[in-house]
Parts: structure tokens; C-alpha cells; sequence
């Protein structure tokens, strides 16, 4: 009979409060705090990735509720001191946002999960509730109730990464008389198509400003080809109409845009490469395949058994294949132009003052060559004269190097500023200009060094498709496993673990990455594993306090005191400023008055 009846339950509530005289607004509040119930989770908030999630679940007698009217709680997260404030949310005890408790039928239960950016000025703070209760009629009359504080926050151990920034050099700087040279653009081609893309991984504009440059041009060499799979080798002319497509554009834009050369004059040389598995296992040496990897596919390509087609299946069997579709085959769908030019010479004693006059718009762009205009920014050391050059030299003859060192001109810059927002604005700068040189000599080291410079400025999104297109490229193995590094580096910091756990698997051991694989171990909870690793990170990097103190923070989270207090001294006495970390670090919440942790910071 109850059970039949359990069913009617709101409805009988709604009923008798309907017949029930009328409530005050200061009654309702007060029976729907009693026994209430507010619960975290976690109970200490914590960022994850460039967020805070945490989940809120409320319990409130039921017998608070009334007609038109509803019990709230409002939340918000405060921080620096009390005096800035995030608005989060509310929960309100109204038909269809709860349910009944099924422990308890006479409470009601909402569960609502919440988030809030994550930003370290944000930490400390404390998340709190404010309940009150409404009309809920337009403009209904409210009473609030008194503030209930919840939780603290904010752990940052998710943000204990390590990366170790490579030192970014200029490119040494020559200048020649020989003007004369080849210029080389490689071009890449979406699956199955021979259209000319203008997006990543083009030269088109480069192209273009080199013939609207108007070099003396005496012969353009196009070569194309194919990436095995069978969306790109199904057409055996995709090869030709490639080669086809870059040798009609090339021809269209010397007839409209260039005076000095025409199509009559220049000789051309076009060759399509067709089922050539050369170039694929070119491609497999340099990636970041491991050697036995490599060997299996040696081993498919090379049996003197199947056809071209047989072998390429065959290779979707490997466990790995995910790799050679997403980091091998992209770059194999190809095109390349080389065009041979000559430029009158130009002798070294001009270059500096030309340079000059060229900088302050006292000569024309084309007085030097862009080796001299380039070279002549090394006989000055001051940074701000560098990047003037440089920008000029970007502005005039459009070569990669001069984009490539005028980004590192600016992360040079970026070092020396005083403000973090300053710092930012020279680093996204950087990242721009490094781009520009990828784009002009697409190389793993190049879109490395994008992927370093939007990293270091915090934007993440082009920082991770920028190591992802580096890693696509393939490389020297150095290049290729530092790219890894950072990578998964960056997916820790946005909460991405097992695709860091991926990217950690193509890359070498290393501080870094051991240190990396342990705080991964720590995440996930996996205590024995993160204290296994941190441990081998103190053999790679003797008398590491960040290593020391991320032991301690393993030890706190496994609930061993004297373990916590003995990892907190060797980490104070190699660095003193982790006795500050680790007074402020909610990690240690628990253990901030015991003895053992107040000796441990001494």
C-alpha cells in the first residue's frame, strides 16, 4: 500500500500546503535548513586542465515545500580575500530539478555539477552558498538565509608539469655576392585531390610573392606524388593531375603578374612519382617510430610477394598504423616546386650602409639582397635594432629565414619584460612570425618552434596543432621526441592524460618525461607508480626539490604523515621557497598544525 502511494507523494505535499494557512517566506527558509545537507566533490577543489570542475549535491527536507513558492542556493567561488567574486550557479527545489533521496523519501536531492575557469590569483578561495527562498511569480518577494561556506580551493598539483624549454638561437647570418640560387616550395595536397589548398602546409602565397618578385627565372622543376592508402592511390594519374594542377597555376601567374620572365622563356621539368615505396620508408626513418616498428614495415614493403595494393592492407594490420595514417601518409601526398633564378652580384662594403637607409626608407627594398639585409643585423647588438631589420626584411623579400629570426628577436624581447601580459604580447608575435617561416620551409624543427612560442604563451589549442603538424612532418629523432615532450607536457596541463600518455610512449626518457609520467601516475591516483617515477626522476636529476616536494604530495594524498613530513624537508633544505608552496598548498591542509609537518619547513 505505501509502495502504491509513493508515486502521489509530491502531489499530496502540494495539497496540504495548499491547505495549510499561509506560510511566511522566513518559515519556509528555516524548515528547508533544517537537516539540509550540501555536500562537495572533491571535498578541496582542484584545477583540471585550465578549468575547476567539481560537483554539488544538496539534500533539504521535503516538507519545506509550498505553492508558488521555492528554496534556492545560490553558489559562488571568492577569492582574494573575500573581495572578488565568480557567480557559479544555483540549485533550486522546484518540480523537475529534484528527486527524491532513496535512502531517505522525506528529503529531496539535487546533484548539479559546476565549473569556473581556473587562474592562480584564484587561489585561495573559498565556495560558498547563499540559500534564500522566493515567490516565484515575476519580482516575488525573496528572504535570504546566512552564507554557508563549503569548500576551499584550489589545488594546483595537476599544474606541477615539468617542460624544459629549448634555448631558441638565431639563425647565423652570411652574405654572398653570388645572388643566383634555387628556391624550393614544397606544397601538400588533401586525400584524393589535386586541388591546390590555401590553407596549412601551402606555399601559395610564397609562390606567388616569388614571381611577382620578378628573379631572372631559367627553369622550373614540379614533382608530385601519393601516399599508398587507397583513398590517395586509387587513381593512377592523382600523381600527374598534381603535378598538372602546380605547373597550370605556376604558368597562369607568370602571364598575369611578371614582366622580366615568360612562360616562353623558362624551361620546364615535371615528373609524377607513382607507388613509390622509396619515399614512404624515407618517411618511416624519419619519423618517431621505434626500430623494431620500423623493421615491420621494412619487412611488408620490402617482401618481394603482393601487389602494391596487397602491401598497403597488410600494413593496417600493424598495431601501430595509426601513426603512419595520421603522421607518415599526409606528407607523402606531395608536390614540390624548384625554381632555378640569378640576381646581379652585390659587394659586402654597401651592405651596412644600405641596410640602413633601407630601415629609415632612405633607398629602395631591393638595394640588397635578403642574405645582406638579413646579415647586416648582426653588427648590431641591441635587440630592438635586430627586430627593425628584421621586420624589414620580412616587409621586402619575404624569406623565411627573416620571419624565422625576427621570432626569435621577439622571444629574445619577451624574456626581458617585466609583465606577464607584456611577455604574452611578445610571445604571440613570435608565434606568428614562426609560423610565416613554417609555412615558407615546412620542417618538424620550424612548426616545432610555433608549437614552443604559443606554448610559452599560454594559447594552448594552436600550441597542440602546431606539435601535432611538427610530428606529421617527421625529422631528426631529437627534434621529433622533444616534440613529443612538450606535447604531452601541454595535454597534462589541459587535463588530457592518456592522449599524454601516448605522446609520452613515441618520446625518450628524460627529467622531464619521468618527472611528467609520474604526475600522470599521481592524477590517476596511482600512488605506488607516481612514487616509482618520481624516484627515478631523482637518479636523472640529483637533489631535485621539485621532485622531493611532489613526493611529499603523494605521501599526503596516501595519508603517510611521517613520509609527508621526511619528503618536505629534503625538498625545503635543497630550496627554501617550497616551505612557502607548501604552507599554501592545500595538498597539506590536513597536516598544517601537526608537529611533523611544522619541523619538516624549518
Amino acid at each position: 500500500m505505501k509502495d502504491a502511494l509513493r508515486p502521489l507523494l509530491p502531489v499530496l505535499v502540494c495539497l496540504i500546503a495548499a491547505a495549510l494557512p499561509a506560510c511566511t517566506l522566513p518559515r519556509m527558509l528555516k524548515v528547508a535548513q533544517e537537516g539540509q545537507e550540501v555536500r562537495v566533490q572533491p571535498a578541496v577543489l582542484e584545477s583540471n586542465g585550465e578549468n575547476v570542475l567539481f560537483e554539488v549535491t544538496a539534500r533539504v527536507p521535503a516538507k519545506h515545500l509550498r505553492k508558488g513558492k521555492a528554496y534556492n542556493l545560490d553558489l559562488s567561488y571568492r577569492y582574494e580575500n573575500g573581495l572578488q567574486q565568480d557567480t557559479l550557479g544555483r540549485m533550486t527545489f522546484i518540480l523537475g530539478e529534484y528527486v527524491y533521496d532513496e535512502q531517505d523519501k522525506n528529503k529531496l536531492v539535487i546533484t548539479k555539477q559546476f565549473s569556473f575557469p581556473y587562474s592562480p590569483r584564484k587561489s585561495p578561495g573559498t565556495l560558498v552558498a547563499r540559500p534564500d527562498a522566493r515567490r516565484l511569480k515575476p519580482g516575488g518577494k525573496l528572504v535570504k538565509g546566512g552564507e554557508l561556506p563549503l569548500a576551499r580551493g584550489i589545488v594546483t598539483t595537476a599544474r606541477l608539469v615539468v617542460r624544459q624549454d629549448s634555448t631558441v638561437s638565431l639563425l647565423p647570418e652570411t652574405a654572398s655576392n653570388n645572388r643566383s640560387g634555387t628556391r624550393v616550395l614544397p606544397f601538400f595536397f588533401d586525400a584524393g585531390k589535386s586541388a591546390i589548398r590555401n590553407y596549412l602546409g601551402t606555399n601559395v602565397a610564397a609562390l606567388e610573392d616569388f614571381i611577382d618578385s620578378n628573379q631572372h627565372t631559367e627553369r622550373v622543376m614540379i614533382v608530385a606524388g601519393h601516399s599508398p592508402d587507397s583513398l590517395d592511390a586509387h587513381d593512377p594519374r592523382l600523381a600527374d593531375w598534381r603535378v598538372q594542377a602546380l605547373a597550370t597555376y605556376y604558368k597562369r601567374r607568370v602571364d598575369g603578374f611578371s614582366y622580366l620572365n615568360s612562360v616562353r622563356s623558362i624551361v620546364f621539368e615535371t615528373q609524377a612519382y607513382h607507388q613509390r615505396w622509396d619515399l614512404f620508408l624515407s618517411k618511416v626513418q624519419e619519423s618517431a617510430l621505434k626500430p623494431e616498428q620500423i623493421d615491420s614495415v621494412v619487412q611488408i614493403v620490402n617482401d618481394t610477394r603482393g601487389t602494391f595494393s596487397e602491401k598497403e592492407k597488410r600494413l593496417h594490420t600493424l598495431s601501430f598504423y595509426d601513426y603512419l595514417e595520421d603522421y607518415v601518409y599526409p606528407v607523402l601526398r606531395f608536390g614540390t616546386v624548384a625554381v632555378q633564378y640569378t640576381a646581379p652580384p652585390r659587394y659586402d662594403s654597401e651592405v651596412y650602409l644600405l641596410s640602413k637607409k633601407i630601415v629609415d626608407k632612405a633607398a629602395e627594398t631591393d638595394a640588397l639582397t635578403p642574405e645582406e639585409l638579413r646579415y647586416s643585423a648582426t653588427l648590431t647588438p641591441l635587440l630592438a635594432e635586430k627586430q627593425r631589420i628584421y621586420e624589414t626584411a620580412v616587409a621586402t623579400t619575404g624569406r623565411w629565414e627573416a620571419y624565422y629570426n625576427l621570432a626569435a628577436v621577439l622571444l629574445q624581447r619577451s624574456e626581458k619584460e617585466a609583465t606577464s601580459k607584456s611577455r604574452r604580447a611578445y610571445q604571440r608575435r613570435a608565434a606568428t612570425y614562426f609560423t610565416l617561416a613554417a609555412h615558407r620551409n615546412p620542417t618538424a624543427e620550424l612548426f616545432f618552434r610555433v608549437a614552443t612560442a604559443y606554448h610559452r604563451a599560454g594559447d594552448q589549442l594552436e600550441a597542440l596543432q602546431s606539435y601535432d603538424y611538427a610530428i606529421k612532418l617527421g625529422g631528426p629523432h631529437p627534434v621529433l621526441e622533444k616534440a613529443f615532450a612538450d606535447k604531452a607536457a601541454l595535454e597534462i596541463e589541459i587535463g588530457q592524460l592518456d592522449d599524454a600518455l601516448r605522446s609520452l610512449s613515441f618520446s625518450g626518457k628524460s627529467y622531464q618525461n619521468t618527472m611528467n609520467l609520474a604526475l600522470i601516475y599521481l592524477l590517476k591516483q596511482n600512488y605506488e607508480g607516481a612514487t616509482t617515477h618520481y624516484q627515478e626522476a631523482l637518479s636523472l636529476k640529483l637533489d631535485d626539490a621539485l621532485a622531493y616536494y611532489c613526493l611529499a604530495v603523494v605521501a599526503a594524498r596516501a595519508r603517510n604523515e611521517s613520509l609527508v613530513g621526511e619528503r618536505l624537508r629534503q625538498a625545503v633544505a635543497l630550496d627554501r621557497a617550497y616551505a612557502q608552496r607548501a604552507v599554501e598548498d592545500l595538498e597539506f591542509s590536513s597536516y598544517a598544525s601537526s608537529k611533523t609537518f611544522l619541523e619538516a619547513l624549518r
